[in-house]
């Protein structure tokens, strides 16, 4: 089992009150504290905000949404259902969902390129 390296040496750096309260608040925002926040930005390692997580999630989950509402236009199309709107619209709205899913995907792989950079090594903040 590897012997945890103990951090004993403190080191110093003058910063404005605005730039104090700037850390501050980038750190709450990735879930760190400030020691953590500033070692992984100086040594160049990953810093990835919760908003950073929570909007490739909320992508996900919108995507996965736009998928079940096009598999149940699906099997509307395929169903003796009341006619609520006709088959045309409804192959209409089926095709605006594909388009907007393949916007999402786009968007997805987009932002986990970015979130993949950012753990690659590359720290941006």
């Amino acid at each position: 089992m590897p012997v945890k390296e103990v951090r004993r040496v403190c080191m110093k750096s003058y910063v404005t009150g605005k730039e104090h309260d700037r850390i501050t608040e980038l750190a709450a925002q990735c879930g760190l504290s400030v020691s953590e926040l500033v070692r992984r930005v100086v040594l160049g390692q990953e810093v990835n905000t919760k908003v950073d997580k929570e909007a490739f999630l909320s992508l996900l989950k919108v995507n996965a949404d736009l998928g079940r509402l096009g598999g149940l236009l699906k099997l509307a199309l395929t169903e003796d259902v009341p006619k609520i709107a006709s088959r045309k619209q409804i192959r209409e709205l089926l095709h605006n969902i594909e388009d907007r899913q393949e916007e999402m995907r786009q968007l997805i792989k987009v932002t986990e390129k970015a979130v993949l950079n950012r753990s690659s090594g590359k720290a941006a903040l």
